[in-house]
């Protein structure tokens, strides 16, 4: 018997990982593992189960054409009832996680190290008590240790590892900002609830587009650490955009992990008008319709509000709309902000 590991994606951005047999459905296996996915006849009927699924490949078993047409089962719906999984999935599921009788998981971790690695970022190593089911580009919180207070921090790290990383933005007074300059050691005890996030690498159909502005870096490290273990046909062009060369962290990973995969362009920009640099100011200055290969692409952003904003407008200038547009914006202050 094989077992496949199963990704619900619930409405409110909590992801919960299931594993599920060869052999059976989703919806038993969600309930057995105290899931409580919508579901009203378990027979195929009434369409009460009716998911969308992101990512991989599944059978259909009895369904009738009033709980799901032809037209929405060759987009990728399908009742989870009569769903049996024949590798790994991501299923969106139009519920949230509380009324589905579940929450992000909490998990104890313990902090491996801190590294500086510019004035205005920091990369923190944990060591998880087990492996967190996430998608890449999702975010956990983080309790700061010695405090009741948490921020959420995407992974720049790989799934599926018992040591996860995370790169943080170093703001002078913050909650996590002052641990980690003043008082982190190895050893400290945290804990990572989750996986949470909309934004999150879908299966990589067409030509890609990421555009990461600052640490909004690390939801693309943890993207491109799993293109390089899967692989993908598709080119991937990924601007990195900071103010100062200072701040261009993990650059020397990056294109490791770029010539690792061999189809990836690493394009950086630098906002600061004193700074020498092939490419200057932001990302809307260099960003053509090439880029965007005549719409047949997806785009993924992860950057502050402005920058999500001013790419959007960019694109209507450019006359050229993306396939998918998906974006993360992140506030200038340690809380997780909103993901399309």
């Amino acid at each position: 018997m094989t077992t496949f590991n199963i990704a619900l994606n619930f409405e409110d951005g909590v992801t919960r990982v299931i594993q599920c047999d060869d052999d059976e459905k989703v919806t038993d296996a969600a309930f057995r593992q105290k899931i409580n996915l919508p579901m009203d006849c378990r027979d195929g009927v009434c369409g009460t189960c009716k998911c969308k699924v992101e990512k991989g490949k599944y059978q259909l078993e009895f369904f009738m054409d009033e709980s799901l047409t032809e037209d929405e089962a060759a987009e990728g719906f399908a009742l989870t009832c009569q769903m049996i999984p024949e590798e790994d999935c991501v299923v969106r599921v139009p519920a949230s996680s509380a009324i589905c009788k579940t929450a992000p998981e909490a998990v104890a971790a313990e902090v491996v190290g801190v590294d500086r690695l510019s004035e205005t970022s920091f990369g923190l190593r944990v060591k998880l008590a087990k492996p967190i089911g996430f998608l890449p580009g999702q975010y956990v919180n983080l309790t700061v240790p010695g405090t009741d207070r948490h921020r959420s921090y995407s992974f720049s790290s790989a799934p599926g590892a018992t040591e996860a990383s995370f790169l943080i933005r170093n703001l002078p007074g913050g909650v996590m900002s002052t641990y980690l300059s003043d008082r982190a050691k190895a050893g400290d005890a945290l804990t990572a609830t989750g996986p949470m996030g909309a934004f999150y690498l879908r299966p990589m159909e067409r030509a890609q587009l990421w555009l990461a502005g600052g640490t909004g870096l690390a939801p693309f490290l943890s993207m491109l650490e799993q293109v390089a273990e899967t692989g993908s046909d598709h080119p991937i062009t990924l601007y990195y955009a900071v103010t100062r060369a200072a701040d261009l962290v993990e650059l020397d990973r990056v294109q490791a992990l770029a010539d690792r995969i061999g189809n990836v362009t690493v394009i950086t920009v630098l906002a600061a008008a004193d700074e020498a640099h092939d490419r200057k100011g932001f990302v809307t200055d260099h960003v053509s319709a090439s880029d965007l290969n005549g719409g047949d692409c997806d785009v993924y952003l992860c950057g502050p509000p402005p920058m999500v904003d001013a790419v959007r407008a960019h694109f209507g200038k450019l006359g050229v709309e993306p396939a998918n547009f998906y974006y993360e914006k992140f506030n200038p202050t340690e809380e997780k902000a909103e993901a399309a």
